[in-house]
């Protein structure tokens, strides 16, 4: 015990630095944009396992375009696009054939992990060094807080449109009338199927530009990396104070819980623990977080 607080008492100079919150930033980005997409999904009831495999094949994706000679924005739009696609085709199959999403995604988890893998040719893509696309996450003045990546920025900036996606357009009502109860939704005028599609095409989009800032902070495209990284994803979502069941969820609230993901990662980091000791616990933060939410409808419940 007198060894654990002797080590946190070495580590607490660097954990509560500059450079070091910079590092906790950068890492959320990724997180946050997926729990973005993830939050509209989580809101209206659904469920998306397939993030880490999109992630993956973007930013493999994004590296073999590098690779060919293609403009730093035809990458970025191609990734995007990619990751879209993918919501799409998961939307609609969801919504048209009234499958489970937890089935279809995990499904699509595969799918697009191994047109990943095919695409890389089971190795690492690395693109010619010097790419803008690298700068998007890029951490200059490593001892300083300031300046940010563009990533960060652009992770903010985004949070902002969604939270006024959500709460000030017809979509953002009608998500949360399709999470709430979605027959009543329906018997209201409310498009379901249409609005299901849409959903996941959004939540895809947001999945692809993390796979480009995934590009960006490794420098090269691989096929495997990001596995695990949806529950991390649906922990930030749950963390912040959505239901799995629908129907509520905020913005802030899954920004706050990426920060804590990576705080928790980061803080292990520090402290010089096993990464099979930071999975144990995310895992023990992920059981916590879904016994709460069923806690607190169990209160809410008349």
């Amino acid at each position: 015990m007198l060894g654990l607080f002797s080590l946190s008492a070495e580590v607490r100079p660097y954990l509560f630095t500059g450079g070091n919150f910079k590092i906790i930033l950068i890492q959320t980005v990724i997180v946050a944009l997926g729990a973005l997409g993830m939050t509209l999904i989580i809101v209206s009831g659904g469920i998306d396992l397939s993030v880490g495999s999109v992630v993956a094949l973007t930013s493999v994706l994004g590296a073999t375009l590098l690779l060919k000679g293609a403009p730093p924005a035809v990458v970025v739009l191609a990734g995007v696009a990619a990751g879209g696609l993918i919501g799409l085709i998961n939307g609609s199959i969801i919504a048209g054939f009234g499958m489970m999403p937890f089935i279809v995604t995990l499904g699509m988890m595969g799918v697009v992990r191994g047109l990943a893998k095919g695409l890389a040719d089971n190795q690492t893509v690395n693109p010619p060094p010097g790419s803008p696309v690298n700068a998007l996450m890029a951490r200059q003045a490593p001892t300083e807080l300031f300046p940010l990546p563009p990533g960060v920025w652009i992770a903010a900036g985004l949070a902002v449109v969604v939270t006024v996606l959500m709460s000030r357009t017809v979509y953002g009502r009608h998500l949360f009338a399709i999470g709430s109860n979605e027959a009543t939704a329906r018997l209201c005028g409310v498009r379901v199927r249409r609005h299901k599609v849409l959903t996941y095409a959004l939540a895809g989009l947001f999945f692809g530009l993390a796979g480009i800032m995934q590009l960006s902070r490794l420098t090269q495209g691989d096929p495997t990396v990001a596995v695990g990284l949806e529950l991390d994803i649906i922990a930030a979502v749950v963390i912040g104070g959505a239901s799995l069941s629908g129907g509520s969820g905020s913005v802030l609230g899954s920004m706050i819980g990426a920060l804590i993901m990576a705080v928790l990662r980061n803080g292990s980091n520090q402290m010089g623990w096993q990464t099979y000791s930071q999975e144990i616990i995310i895992g023990i933060v992920i059981v916590l977080a879904v016994g709460l939410d069923r806690f607190r409808h169990r209160r809410l419940a008349p």
